[in-house]
């Protein structure tokens, strides 16, 4: 390729297949490995990352987000997807679409085998994400997927404080 060509790739194209992939582990229930892919792109109101779940554990907590939108693409091994009260089976192909503020949803790998799957959503800013199950909310705002968000506050939903507090 020449130069130009070459800027162009580094800029437009990321293959999943040869990034560099951290691994977490949250014992006992979340463990796997994922990479975001966006970062670095000129994707600007798209963000996506690929996401390999261990047998038997989970990608993240149940949760529901207000502003963003996502997309999940089932790869490779099979899982169940935890959505609004319900467990739904899925397998390589399928394809899912959570739009904002109705699903609370989380993807666990219920098999003996790894799960891969892309995640694809929309950067919208601010966010509010629910989390059912701890009563937990983050609220934030800035440039997801960035190292330092502009503004970022986990807190429980029990908490809360006057409109008036602290202020002159």
């Amino acid at each position: 390729m020449n130069e130009h060509a070459k800027m162009l790739a580094s800029m437009l194209i990321r293959n999943f297949n040869n990034i560099q992939m951290d691994s977490f582990v949250r014992e006992p229930l979340y463990e796997g490995r994922s990479a975001r892919l966006a970062p670095g792109t000129v994707a600007q109101k798209l963000g996506a990352t690929i996401d390999i779940l261990a047998p038997g554990k989970r990608g993240c907590p149940y949760h529901l987000h207000h502003a963003q939108e996502e997309m999940f693409v089932v790869l490779e091994g099979t899982g169940t997807l935890r959505v609004a009260g319900e467990e739904l089976p899925i397998v390589p192909g399928d394809v899912i679409f959570i739009p904002p503020a109705e699903y609370p949803h989380q993807i666990i790998n219920t098999s003996d085998q790894p799960l891969k799957y892309l995640s694809i959503s929309t950067k919208d800013s601010p966010e509010i994400v629910e989390y059912p199950d701890s009563g937990k909310f983050l609220a934030m705002a800035g440039k997801h997927g960035a190292p330092a968000l502009d503004f970022d506050s986990m807190q429980l939903k029990s908490q809360s404080a006057d409109y008036w507090l602290d202020e002159p």
